[in-house]
């Protein structure tokens, strides 16, 4: 007869000095990286919108949906964009939005591109913008805004998987070391990757139904806090209980 035994583990407390100091600044830096992340998504997701009294779910709808019977670059005008010109300006180009945008109609709102939006959407301003100095460059933004390019949302989602998998793998891989029950190992790494898959998911989702924009923020906030749950697990034994007399 098979007796069979609880699985019995040191886990990290019982890891040298050096490599306990090696996880601590490892995952620290992971999860001060993952701060300023949020703090990005922050100011360039929601902040732009508050003005128009929109929250998140509206700034992930007109990310990956679109404001679909306004233009992109209507869109933009009456968002952040539209702080850099004056009332009069933007009406200016409303009207030439309105009036179907032409090449032959264009002189008349060319002065304000140059002198306003070219300072940051120019290849000399060094910025990662799309350029908007001439008819053909801001022409490609007076079509109905459709949000994020099929094209946009590849190259992002395949950056994504590859980085998050990296992070969730060191990190999960030092939360694999630690003594807490097997279960609850296995269910804080794999959720994590589940996060980031309906997380990304959701964009494509979100492409074809804006209900899914609610979706997007849960994988989000699952993944944060898997994330958070696998730092902080880690941290406390290797350094608050549990700790090993040897080192």
């Amino acid at each position: 007869m098979n007796d069979a035994k609880p699985e019995s583990r040191a886990g990290l407390s019982s890891f040298s000095s050096p490599v306990k100091v090696l996880f601590t600044c490892l995952l620290l830096t992971i999860g001060v990286a993952y701060l300023f992340a949020i703090l990005y998504l922050y100011l360039i997701e929601i902040e732009p919108h508050r003005s128009k009294g929109d929250g998140f779910v509206e700034a992930v709808i007109l990310k990956y949906y679109g404001a679909r019977g306004e233009t992109r670059l209507g869109a933009a005008l009456n968002g952040s964009m539209g702080d850099n010109i004056t009332p009069a300006q933007k009406q200016e180009i409303f009207k030439w939005i309105e009036g179907g945008a032409s090449e032959k109609d264009f002189p008349k709102v060319i002065d304000i591109f140059k002198d306003n939006c070219a300072v940051c959407h120019s290849p000399e301003s060094g910025m990662p913008l799309p350029p908007l100095t001439g008819f053909e460059e801001i022409s490609v933004y007076t079509g109905m805004d459709m949000g994020q390019s099929v094209k946009a949302l590849v190259r992002v989602s395949h950056v994504h998987l590859f980085g998050m998998s990296f992070i969730f793998f060191l990190t999960g891989g030092i939360f694999s070391l630690s003594a807490i029950d097997a279960r609850w190992r296995i269910i804080l790494i794999a959720t994590p990757f589940i996060a980031i898959w309906v997380d990304i998911g959701s964009w494509w989702f979100t492409k074809l139904r804006p209900v899914f924009a609610y979706t997007v923020i849960f994988g989000g906030v699952l993944m944060g806090l898997a994330l958070l749950a696998q730092i902080l697990i880690s941290l406390g034994e290797m350094w608050l209980w549990n700790r090993s007399d040897q080192d």
